[in-house]
């Protein structure tokens, strides 16, 4: 069983910048997949960052690329994303996600627990 639970959410200026953090907690030691999710209000999920189980590899939403920055401690089983220079288009719930292979991957399908979210406000 794997529990995914993130913070760091809040509400900050257009301009400023916020780190999220997700830790995973997991029975099993492999490592998989990391990505990160958001979804706004009336809006589907959509994709933002994923990285791959050693961190070499990593992929970007064009919206986000240049902004944002996903990471990862697999020492201390967390995952980041260092959000920067926001703005009112990011305002959105931020769900941490955990992948059912290894690689990066940008699609939905791809990802297999999800935490349960954390809320970014950035308003206009």
């Amino acid at each position: 069983q794997v529990i995914l639970v993130e913070s760091g959410g809040g509400t900050v200026q257009a301009g400023g910048s916020l780190r999220l953090s997700c830790e995973v907690l997991l029975r099993a030691s492999d490592l998989k997949t990391m990505g990160w999710f958001r979804q706004a209000p009336g809006k589907e999920r959509e994709f933002v960052a994923s990285i791959s189980w050693d961190g070499a590899g990593t992929a970007y939403a064009d919206s986000v690329k240049g902004r944002f920055t996903i990471s990862r401690d697999n020492t201390k089983n967390f995952v980041y994303l260092q959000m920067n220079s926001l703005s009112p288009g990011d305002t959105a719930r931020y769900y941490c996600t955990r992948g059912r292979g290894t690689m990066v991957r940008t699609a939905e399908a791809a990802y297999a627990d999800w935490g349960s979210g954390t809320q970014v406000i950035v308003p206009s």
